[in-house]
């Protein structure tokens, strides 16, 4: 116990340790990136902020609109926007900000500059925006350098800051609109290296000074008084609102979902509403919709070249990326990135549990129960660290679960492995007396060869065997086997029985060869009864000097297969070959189905003579036949309350083939107390009731073998 443990800490250390590597040279990028998808799918779902904000967007129906009513080609007079914000001044909108730029003169004159400009005197506050330039991207300044925010501790969080460095070369808006707006944004986002969004800066670094991002800005310019703001960190803190950062002075979008998540209102609608009510018309939007509301206007038309993909969506405008982040600002649910040490204590955390799991497996079934159970807890805490507002990297911790799972397969075949070989080889030295006797009495026999004959074969396996080789050192665990295999041979030989092989736990006999015994299939099933009845009388010597309970699953099949010589020339064995043989290793496989520790099949009970009592158990589908095997579990002799009870039961198992599983589970329920292949059948029955199968055979169906 205590070397496997040692093992399982160091191959879990070496998984984790692989898995780091490959994190940092950045393998499990795109697999980050999915899982970030997932997880913004699952969790995107719209808050009450983000009923407070609206979207007046400049889609493909305004333009047809403005082209068809009223000739206008794009980009149109800045007469349109003036009317816009008539209308939310009507509406009592808390700010407006635009997602357009307004750095080149309008095409109708400056007088139209000039409109604009008075309208946003009048109906304030309005943001605008201008684009920001990296250092070489070429963008000639125009209209000098924008206003900056006081950020208090911004010029330490520099020194240690990786956000990127704007250029003073920025794209202002004309003088006639920078003038009359509340506020100027910088429009600065950048994408992931896979061009998707995920990330978006509250204020950026403009040649050293700090201006903030649309979002900011219209959280700012709608605020009934001055905020301060100040920098930690990884934290900006806007008044009372701390919002966490990364390094690069980012902040994760918390998605609300899909395009139009925020209400997206057509331009062409509001300015036709705007109009209409100066006509005193009805209008088309009634102003209440916007009464209180952050508004953002932006292009959606796919031709104007501002949609960008995020996690959930290829398609989502640019201006909803802004609106998002406001909506973040408002409900103060921020996503945050998890501490280093955190992804690096959970990742040593999954990787040596999973080895230690794996190691301590003890068969192929429990192996993959540790797969399936395993591998998806690193993503299952992903999601919920997500539903906590907490971005945590998975990609390094599921890797460090694969490879010591796999590592601990590996060793497991390498160290299990050699102890079953040497057990195999210590036992398999031997000819049994029997054979011995009759190549000694016929020496013919010593040829290479066999012949096919009828054999009851008996196979029997020892359950929980890898437990005891784990627990037992070579020395003891040759000494228990030597016990146990001398007393079930002893009892075997007595019978008539020929020793074919032990296999290390397990042993395989079989009768009517060499010689011929017609009562072959009696002998094999009364040999089965008395190997469990003595091995019951050893079981708690057993358990006293070795610490283990000893128990055995039997099956016997009936059939021909072929017996003889077979080896080569230099060495060879006295054994059988054949399907029946299989059949035969199938049958105590299912035992462990029934909690049975005798089963014999249907060919082996039509040679039983009438006063030996069986039981019919089931029609089995087991892998590698076709046909079902229908197994029956011999039974010693009992009294007349044993006998009832057997009625019962097959009245039962009859109903069962019958297709009548509700009444079938009822008679077995009743019988389950003293019963384990009742309880086992009225566990089943309650199974398939929850999930019918399509077509009904009776067939009890085998997932492995």
């Amino acid at each position: 116990m205590a070397k496997k443990s040692f093992a399982g800490f160091g191959l879990g250390l070496i998984a984790c340790g692989v898995a780091f590597l490959l994190w940092y040279q950045g393998a499990f990028t795109g697999f980050e990136r999915t899982v970030w998808q997932w997880r913004v799918a699952y969790f995107a779902t719209p808050t009450q902020a983000t009923s407070r904000l609206r979207i007046i967007a400049l889609d493909q129906k305004s333009l047809d609109w403005g082209r068809r009513e009223n000739g206008l080609s794009w980009p149109w007079p800045r007469q349109a926007y003036a009317t816009v914000l008539a209308f939310c001044k009507r509406a009592g909108v808390k700010v407006i900000a635009f997602d357009v730029l307004f750095s080149e003169p309008s095409l109708y004159g400056v007088a139209d500059d000039q409109t604009l400009g008075q309208a946003m005197q009048e109906n304030g506050p309005v943001v605008l925006s201008y684009s920001l330039a990296l250092p070489g991207d070429g963008q000639a300044e125009q209209g000098g350098l924008p206003p900056v925010l006081k950020i208090s501790g911004f010029s330490k969080w520099l020194l240690g800051s990786r956000a990127p460095v704007f250029s003073s070369t920025v794209a202002m808006p004309v003088p006639e609109l920078a003038g009359s707006s509340a506020m100027l944004a910088g429009i600065s986002n950048h994408p992931d290296s896979d061009g998707v969004f995920r990330r978006v800066p509250l204020f950026v670094n403009l040649a050293g000074q700090p201006v903030p991002s649309l979002a900011l800005a219209a959280y700012l310019a709608g605020a009934s008084g001055p905020i301060s703001l100040s920098l930690r960190e990884k934290q900006l803190q806007v008044g009372a609102i701390a919002v966490p950062l990364d390094g690069a002075g980012q902040s994760i979008l918390n998605f609300r979902g899909v395009s139009q998540t925020v209400k997206t209102i057509s331009l062409a609608a509001v300015v036709q509403s705007e109009l209409q009510l100066e006509a005193g018309e009805i209008p088309v939007i009634d102003p209440a919709e916007f009464k209180g509301a952050y508004v953002f206007l932006g292009m959606t038309a796919p031709g104007l070249y501002d949609l960008r993909p995020i996690p959930i969506d290829g398609v989502y405008p640019g201006v909803e990326i802004h609106a998002t982040m406001l909506d973040n600002l408002l409900s103060q649910d921020f996503l945050r990135d998890s501490p280093v040490w955190l992804g690096v204590l959970l990742t040593l955390f999954w990787g040596v549990m999973a080895s230690l799991c794996i190691l301590f497996c003890r068969n192929a079934w429990q192996s993959s129960l540790v797969f399936g159970i395993l591998l998806p807890l690193p993503l299952a805490s992903g999601f919920l660290a997500y539903g906590r507002g907490v971005w945590l990297p998975v990609g390094v911790q599921e890797a460090a679960v694969l490879f010591a799972l796999i590592g601990g397969v590996v060793f497991n075949f390498a160290t299990e492995g050699r102890k079953k070989r040497y057990i195999k080889r210590a036992f398999s030295q031997y000819l049994h007396p029997t054979v011995i006797e009759q190549l000694v009495s016929n020496p013919e026999r010593l040829r290479l060869g066999g012949e096919k004959r009828e054999l009851s074969i008996f196979f029997s396996d020892l359950a929980g065997f890898t437990t005891m080789s784990e627990r037992l050192d070579p020395e003891r665990l040759t000494l228990l086997l030597n016990e146990y295999l001398s007393a079930m041979t002893d009892i075997i030989l007595e019978s008539g029985g020929t020793i074919d092989k032990y296999e290390g736990d397990a042993i395989i006999a079989f009768w009517n060869a060499p010689l011929s015994q017609g009562d072959h299939a009696a002998r094999a099933v009364q040999t089965a009864l008395r190997c469990q009845k003595r091995l019951a009388a050893l079981r708690p010597d057993f358990k006293e000097r070795f610490g283990c309970d000893l128990f055995m699953r039997i099956g016997i099949n009936t059939g021909s297969v072929v017996v003889g010589n077979l080896g080569s020339a230099q060495h060879f064995d006295y054994s059988i070959l054949g399907d029946n043989a299989n059949v035969a290793a199938r049958l105590e496989g299912v035992n462990k189905e029934f909690g049975t520790e005798i089963l014999i099949s249907e060919a082996c009970r039509h040679q039983l003579p009438e006063g030996m009592r069986v039981r019919e158990i089931a029609r089995v589908g087991v892998v590698g036949r076709k046909e079902p095997i229908t197994v029956f579990e011999p039974l010693a002799q009992g009294d007349a309350a044993m006998e009832a009870k057997i009625r019962r039961f097959s009245a039962a198992l009859a109903q069962y083939y019958q297709g009548e599983v509700a009444e079938a589970r009822a008679a077995f329920q009743d019988l389950a107390a003293g019963d384990p292949v009742a309880a086992r059948y009225a566990a089943h029955c309650r199974e398939v009731l929850d999930n019918p199968p399509l077509a009904w055979d009776g067939v009890w169906r085998m997932g492995s073998k």
